[in-house]
């Protein structure tokens, strides 16, 4: 390894992570020593064998690997005889995953692509060299190859070069990248905001021009690289990379109709609604809460078709906007394929987050409604950054704070005093009365007007009594 920390770490700044990368322990510290142990399996048996792609390139900028892929030339079938454990996922592609001490490594035969007829995958595959390999992979960064055991890089394709530039670089003529899997365009704008690296001018020419093609692209793949682009550190730099491309109105238009309009500036300094949507991106704390960035994406996504200009007062009203939102967040996430619990969610998120104006003024039941939802942590989250988007004032979300955390001592509060069950044997009969009862009873549990289920049963015999 020495040989590599002079070569980057000693010349170059980007590359200084290295000395330490190779010094301190993973949080699976097995993980790369087991990669490496695969490498040297498959080179005692004769054959070639690398680390290639993502691990490569995180690696060597001092970041650690999520997983390690490795390329070889034995076919898959020969990779099946050396290992005890073997998955064929992709046996027509050269693609075999061992599983070793229960971990799952991507091994996959070099291999050359051709006639792609769909912006897809290859018609055509044939089993290659280690530098027909490289070639056909997507950007210099990514077509990086190293072998563990002699500590050496390969490089065919001008990776290191750019990776010291902080440079995302097609492999070869951009459009003909772009044309093989037309998820490239996106994964581009993906890897620059992750890395926080600038696209190469030719690159992003062909991005702009074939933004389109992504249209062609599942909709699950598409959601699998967002949820990726918007997670911070970097999701306001992956919106505005998105907005630059030309992908953001492909992808999400109701969130490209955001760009252009205008908000009071009495509430909203920051102008736009997509001005506004991108500072809470930026502010995004390292651990939110995944479907935080979608929350902050799609709260106001129905302020473009509500938007009401009070030229007399010089204001600008979105009346209904997070009702009508709600529906719009809906069928954005179902179009991109988000599970139904993820979807309700969000969407809570985005209904509710007009309430935060008034907790000050409601009745505690009604407040303390509200802080037992279920999404109350997520809708908290999105409230104080639409506070941070715009004026900055956190009064409301430190009084909501205060609140929850005063009503983690009072677990009485907690579990409604009685049930429908509990209805029907004191001899309610069922139907919407009920729901009625249940609903007021809960009401005057939440003020304290009723704390035991005593209480709770002889309030409801006094009510069926009148």
């Amino acid at each position: 390894m020495s040989r590599i920390l002079k070569k980057f770490g000693a010349t170059n700044k980007i590359f200084a992570p290295l000395s330490l990368c190779v010094r301190i322990d993973f949080v699976n510290p097995s993980l790369r020593d087991i990669a490496a142990d695969i490498v040297a399996t498959l080179q005692q048996a004769g054959f070639a064998a690398f680390w290639v792609g993502g691990c490569v390139r995180d690696f060597l900028l001092g970041r650690e690997p999520q997983d390690f892929d490795i390329a070889t030339d034995a076919k898959p079938e020969q990779v099946e005889k050396l290992f005890a454990k073997t998955i064929p996922v992709g046996r027509k592609f050269g693609v075999v995953i061992v599983v070793e001490h229960g971990l799952q490594f991507q091994v996959a035969t070099f291999r050359a692509e051709a006639d792609y007829q769909d912006g897809r995958r290859p018609e055509k595959v044939e089993f290659a060299n280690a530098e027909a390999d490289a070639s056909r992979r997507d950007f210099t960064v990514n077509g990086l190859f190293y072998d563990p055991l002699t500590e050496k890089i390969f490089d065919w394709v001008g990776g290191e070069k750019d990776l010291r530039a902080k440079i995302i670089r097609t492999i070869g003529a951009p459009e003909e990248r772009f044309g093989e899997d037309h998820l490239r365009l996106l994964r581009a704008v993906r890897f620059a905001a992750q890395l926080d690296f600038e696209i190469e001018p030719k690159t992003f020419a062909a991005i702009k021009s074939l933004a389109p093609k992504i249209k062609i692209i599942s909709a699950e793949r598409v959601r699998d690289e967002l949820v990726k682009l918007f997670a911070p550190p970097h999701a306001a730099r992956g919106l505005d990379l998105l907005r630059d491309s030309g992908l953001l109105e492909q992808i999400l238009p109701e969130l490209a109709a955001t760009i252009h309009c205008e908000q009071s500036p009495d509430f909203h300094p920051e102008g736009s609604v997509f001005n506004h949507i991108r500072l809470m991106l930026e502010k995004l704390p390292t651990d939110a809460d995944p479907l935080l960035p979608w929350a902050v994406l799609l709260h106001d996504i129905a302020k473009p078709v509500t938007a009401e200009k009070d030229l007399a007062a010089g204001k600008i009203h979105f009346y209904g906007h997070e009702k009508i939102g709600a529906d719009m967040a809906e069928a954005v996430l179902r179009r991109l394929k988000f599970s139904n619990a993820e979807i309700a969610v969000v969407v809570a998120a985005a209904k509710h987050h007009m309430q935060f104006k008034d907790v000050k003024l409601m009745r505690k039941a009604t407040l303390r409604r509200m802080l037992l939802r279920e999404t109350f942590p997520l809708e908290l989250a999105l409230h104080r950054l639409d506070s941070l988007g715009s004026h900055g004032d956190l009064a409301h979300y430190d009084f909501c704070v205060a609140a929850a955390e005063a009503l983690k001592n009072q677990p009485e509060i907690h579990p409604p005093l009685l049930t429908g069950d509990d209805l029907l044997a004191l001899g309610i009969p069922r139907g919407k009365k009920i729901g009625e009862l249940l609903h007021e009873l809960r009401d005057r549990q939440l003020a304290e007007e009723i704390k035991t289920a005593d209480e709770a049963r002889a309030w409801v015999k006094q009510m069926m009594a009148q």
